[in-house]
C-alpha cells in the first residue's frame, strides 16, 4: 500500500514552517533548493515512507512556509529545522538536502552533531569551505547579488521567465529537467507575497554563511555523509568540500545529469538516497 503524503504546518522559532509527512519509524528530513520546494521530493518520498518517517520541509521564506524578513543565514535556516524536529518529538535524524536545502543541512548536522546520524547532500557548494569562491565566481555572478527593491520589480510577474533560467541552463538536457507541471507548481509559489524577496535573501546571506561554515568546520563531522553531483553541474567539487567537512564520504557522481538531480536521474538518484537513508 502506498503510503500516503500529507500535508502539515507547525510554528517553530519563530516562524510558520509547512511540511509534507508520510510512513512511520525513525526519522528522515528533506530539504529543497532554490526554485524549487518540499513538492521536489514527492518521488522519494513513498520509497523512504515504506521504512521511516519522512518529513519534507518548506524552508524558511518558501513554499507554504512563512515569509519573514529576516533569519535567511543557514545556521538560522536549520535552527528552524532543528526546532521542527524536536516539536515533532524526535532526538535524532537523518538528514538530505539539495542546493540551498544541502547548505542548512550541513548547518543543521554541524550545529547538533549528537542528533544527526546520517547526512546526504545533493549538487551546489557550501560557502566558506576550501576554494568556493572559484565555484561561486564561475558563472552567474550576478544572481548572487541580484536582491533589493530593483530586481524585485524586475521579476514581478516574470517569476517563471526568471527560473527559466536555471531549470534550463543548469540542466544537462533543458528537455529532461524539471517539468512542466513542476515548473508551474514552483513559479507559483515564489510568485506569492513575500516568496522572491525571501529567494534572493538565501544569497545575501552567503558571506556570513562562509564565516559561519568556516568555524564550523574546524570540528569535522562523525557521521556518514553521501554527496551526490551531476556530472554536468559540480562535477566532484562538492565531493572534495564534502571530505574538507567530514570524515566519512561517500561521493558520487552522477552520470549525464546536471544540476536538477531527482527531476534528471531518478533511477540512478532515488535508489541511492533510499539506500543510504533508508539503511
Amino acid at each position: 500500500m502506498k503510503p500516503v503524503i500529507q500535508s502539515h504546518f507547525a510554528n517553530v522559532n519563530g516562524v510558520r514552517l509547512h511540511y509534507l509527512a508520510a510512513g512511520s519509524g525513525d526519522p528522515v528530513v528533506l530539504l529543497h533548493g532554490y526554485a524549487q520546494t518540499s513538492h521536489m521530493w514527492r518521488p522519494l518520498i513513498p520509497q523512504l515512507a515504506a521504512t521511516h518517517t519522512v518529513i519534507a520541509v518548506d524552508l524558511r521564506g518558501a513554499g507554504q512556509s512563512s515569509t519573514p524578513a529576516a533569519g535567511y543565514t543557514k545556521v538560522e535556516m536549520a535552527q528552524d529545522i532543528h526546532a521542527l524536529v524536536r516539536k515533532l518529538g524526535y532526538e535524532r535524524i537523518r538528514i538530505a538536502g539539495h542546493d540551498i536545502g544541502l547548505m542548512v543541512a550541513y548547518a543543521c548536522a554541524a550545529q547538533y552533531p549528537n542528533e544527526v546520524e546520517r547526512i546526504a547532500l545533493l549538487d551546489a557548494f557550501l560557502p566558506g569551505i576550501g576554494k568556493w569562491r572559484d565555484v561561486w565566481l564561475m558563472r552567474d555572478l550576478w544572481h548572487f547579488h541580484f536582491y533589493g527593491k530593483t530586481p524585485l520589480a524586475l521579476v514581478k510577474g516574470r517569476e517563471r521567465i526568471y527560473f527559466e533560467h536555471f531549470w534550463n541552463d543548469f540542466a544537462a538536457n533543458p528537455k529532461h529537467s524539471v517539468s512542466e507541471r513542476d515548473r508551474r507548481i514552483y513559479a507559483k509559489a515564489y510568485a506569492r507575497p513575500g516568496g522572491m524577496r525571501a529567494g534572493f535573501e538565501y544569497f545575501r546571506a552567503f558571506e556570513k554563511d562562509a564565516e559561519d561554515f568556516a568555524r564550523l568546520a574546524q570540528k569535522p563531522l562523525a557521521m556518514p555523509m553521501l554527496v551526490l553531483t551531476g556530472e554536468k553541474a559540480s562535477g566532484d567539487f562538492l565531493i572534495q568540500q564534502g571530505r574538507l567537512v567530514a570524515k566519512k564520504v561517500e561521493g558520487v557522481v552522477v552520470r549525464g545529469s546536471g544540476h536538477w538531480l531527482i527531476d534528471e536521474a531518478p533511477g540512478q538518484v532515488i535508489p541511492k538516497l533510499v539506500e543510504f537513508l533508508g539503511n
